[in-house]
């Protein structure tokens, strides 16, 4: 199935996914912009708005949203199933209403978290409820490899959810101008076109794990509502995104948030990105793993959360933690006097080292905080969204391009269905 084409810069970069595609001028324009508003309505609300709210929300008719919703359960994009009896509609009409919800045939996107040492794939219903598929450290001996075996295993994928996948959204740890990594943690993606690389499996769209993270949180998560928000994520290395009414700002070239590689906590050691004293060398994986004196290859992340996570027990461990939670805390204080977010949410490393010593983190936190600051901070939330923090940001990359009158005329009529 194809994807709604995404707007481009004048460099090629890709801007965003179009989801307005102008006024309706006939009664079919008409029907198909409002099926559209409803399913992201569905999208947006997680399943859980009934056909009355979700009937106000839009403004509809109460005829033409019992129209709609009969149309798309047909086309098995939605199915609605039993709610709790709606207050407005029953003093209107004394009956319970339903939940519009995911259709059990309906469309999926396939996501992918890609790391320089392991992957993960999951797949992503219309409401955002993922469930992992795979994960994998890398085996190959090549980054090129390793883009071989992730096509494998959506291949895989593709082939046991059929014409149900709308769309593959990949999360990488790289700037990335289009579909384009331009200075990934593996030197030999440099220059690698996801689509291109994994394009095989399907139409790919990809985008920053660090902004995909944040995105998550903006739209399933813990910053849904607060209206300038800063997340940051802290994996191999760190990255992040700032957020204003729940879009990411992204920069001119759709590259900004490489808070890692800011020089946020005084040292002078060089980085592998070619400037010094890099923020993520003391509070990201790598500084973890060398302060605990252990090698920096393998499956980073994992061997980070498990210094984490004995802590509390192990001296060694302990003795590791302190001194990254502080630079933690410090790095985002100097982001706060920045940017000026209303909270700071943090996900992968960065809620680890946060729940393991909210203490250290909140003292390196309001140590770099301007003075007018500091009596009321913006508030630290950990992300709730565990592992699919970036794997939700890149379904949702998916169904943005799916979830327009464009691109639900791709979807087939429910008797043309195969699968």
């Amino acid at each position: 199935m194809g994807l709604v084409a995404s707007r481009r810069g004048g460099d090629g970069t890709i801007v965003g996914v179009r989801r307005d595609e102008g006024a309706a001028t006939t009664s079919a324009e008409l029907r198909a912009h409002n099926l559209a508003r409803l399913l992201r309505a569905v999208h947006d609300g997680g399943g859980q708005l009934t056909r009355a709210e979700l009937t106000r929300q839009l403004s509809l008719a109460r005829g033409t949203a019992t129209v709609l919703v009969r149309d798309l359960a047909t086309r098995r994009l939605i199915e609605e199933v039993a709610g709790q009896a709606d207050p407005a509609a029953q003093r209107a009409r004394g009956r319970p209403t339903g939940v519009p919800s995911a259709h059990a045939q309906g469309p999926v996107a396939l996501a992918v978290d890609l790391r320089d040492d392991s992957f993960t794939v999951a797949v992503f219903e219309l409401t955002g409820r993922g469930t992992v598929l795979d994960r994998q450290e890398r085996d190959a001996s090549s980054g090129t490899g390793m883009l071989h075996e992730v096509a494998g295993q959506l291949k895989i994928h593709r082939n046991q959810f059929g014409d149900r996948v709308i769309g593959v959204g990949v999360a990488v740890p790289s700037p990335v101008r289009g579909t384009t990594m331009v200075q990934p943690t593996l030197t030999e993606w440099q220059g690698v076109d996801v689509t291109a690389a994994l394009g095989s499996a399907g139409p790919v769209l990809a985008g920053n794990d660090a902004t995909l993270a944040g995105l998550a949180e903006a739209r399933r998560g813990v910053l849904r509502g607060v209206p300038v928000a800063l997340h940051l994520h802290v994996a191999t290395g760190i990255g992040g995104v700032l957020l204003s009414g729940g879009q990411p700002v992204s920069g001119a070239y759709g590259s900004a948030g490489e808070f890692g590689h800011m020089p946020l906590t005084g040292s002078d050691e060089p980085c592998r990105c070619g400037s010094v004293g890099c923020w993520e060398l003391d509070a990201g994986a790598r500084g973890l793993l060398r302060a605990a004196g252990e090698p920096a290859h393998g499956d980073r992340m994992r061997r980070a959360e498990q210094i984490i996570a004995t802590a509390a027990t192990d001296p060694a461990s302990r003795r590791a933690l302190v001194p990254a939670a502080g630079a933690l805390g410090r790095g985002i204080g100097a982001l706060v006097n920045a940017h000026d977010p209303a909270a700071v949410s943090l996900s992968g490393l960065a809620a680890s080292l946060y729940l393991a010593d909210p203490a250290a983190v909140q003292a390196g936190y309001l140590s770099t905080l301007m003075r007018f600051r500091r009596t009321d901070p913006p508030a630290l939330l950990p992300s709730n969204l565990g592992d699919l923090g970036a794997l939700t940001g890149a379904s949702e990359l998916v169904f943005d391009a799916f979830l327009t009158p464009r691109g639900l005329a791709t979807w087939p009529a429910a008797e043309a269905k195969t699968a």
